[in-house]
């Protein structure tokens, strides 16, 4: 893969940098170091992969994407190599390809493909807030979304853009809602020990594969600073019941690749699908190294059995 210059996706701006195509914010913070040295070591493991794949002259699938190329912080990255696919520019020679664009809603025509080429997220065009609550109040049944001005008690106000991490509780009703905003029920997902607990789910070929419990401090909840993250088994942390509603949303939204972040109610113990990325990143920087090597195997193995006649 030749890389280009990794500098150009970030702008210096507040004390921080801003990722360009999504519009999030990083702060600069003795903690970010640390984060940076622990993704260096996962890649350098990934890296490996990679050689040992060339080194061993397996005959590899090729993908392509398009319009841009996934940066190796993309969980993409790691697991393709893992499954032995072979990063090419022309879409019209690949055996996959895939539409990777940050952006929350897109318009990109498919390019040239060969025939029987796999396609993969060239119909997830719409990861809006608004959209999300409603995929998801058809695939479980049951409400996420709010009218903010008859809605009364405490509610989630976020972007409707994706990566944003700009959420906060309000109370309504409340008068004039902004706009390019979106309003949820506030799910309660506090776990004993001052945290909340994310189950990010992630989805190969629309079908859940792995599921990491992400915690973090109650007060920081939508904040992207994991104080634990833990590699789980799907079906250990989902009934086959909330399997379904997951493989439903998936299809709903055309999502073939990414990650789901689903949020379990306290007092219902009914689960909620309040976000989902189809540039999905990761493994989390708080999953041990061998959390993350084990949930890149098992991406790539769903990968493989998905898009690739290649099986692992």
């Amino acid at each position: 893969m030749n890389e280009r210059i990794w500098f150009s996706d970030f702008k210096y701006k507040n004390r921080g940098l801003l990722v360009k195509k999504t519009g999030a914010h990083i702060p600069f913070a003795w903690k970010t170091l640390h984060d940076v040295f622990s993704w260096f070591a996962f890649y350098f493991f990934a890296q490996s992969w990679r050689i040992g794949r060339r080194i061993s002259g397996y005959k590899r699938p090729t993908i392509a994407f398009f319009p841009d190329k996934p940066r190796p912080w993309y969980f993409i990255w790691p697991v393709m190599h893992v499954a032995g696919a072979k990063i090419i520019s022309d879409t019209s020679k690949a055996d996959i390809v895939f539409q990777f664009d940050d952006a929350t809603v897109t318009h990109n025509a498919i390019p040239i493909t060969r025939p029987g080429a796999v396609l993969v997220n060239f119909e997830c065009n719409d990861i809006s807030k608004s959209l999300i609550a409603d995929v998801f109040a058809r695939a479980a049944g049951y409400d996420l979304g709010v009218d903010p001005t008859s809605y009364t008690g405490a509610m989630v106000e976020k972007s409707e853009l994706n990566g944003a991490h700009d959420g906060r509780i309000i109370v309504g009703p409340m008068n004039a809602p902004i706009a390019d905003k979106n309003y949820q029920k506030l799910i309660d997902n506090e776990i004993p020990g001052g945290l909340v607990e994310d189950l990010r789910t992630c989805i190969v070929g629309g079908e859940p594969t792995i599921v990491y419990r992400k915690r973090r401090l109650l007060e920081r909840r939508f904040m992207n600073e994991n104080e634990e993250v833990i590699l789980d088994r799907i079906d250990k942390v989902f009934s086959t019941e909330e399997l379904d509603i997951i493989r439903r949303f998936a299809a709903g939204i055309n999502l073939d690749w990414g990650g789901v972040d689903v949020l379990r109610d306290k007092a219902s113990g009914k689960i909620h699908i309040v976000d989902a990325n189809k540039t999905d990143m990761g493994p989390p920087i708080a999953l041990p190294i061998g959390g993350k090597l084990r949930a890149t195997r098992r991406m790539a193995k769903g990968f493989a059995n998905a898009f690739s006649h290649k099986k692992m």
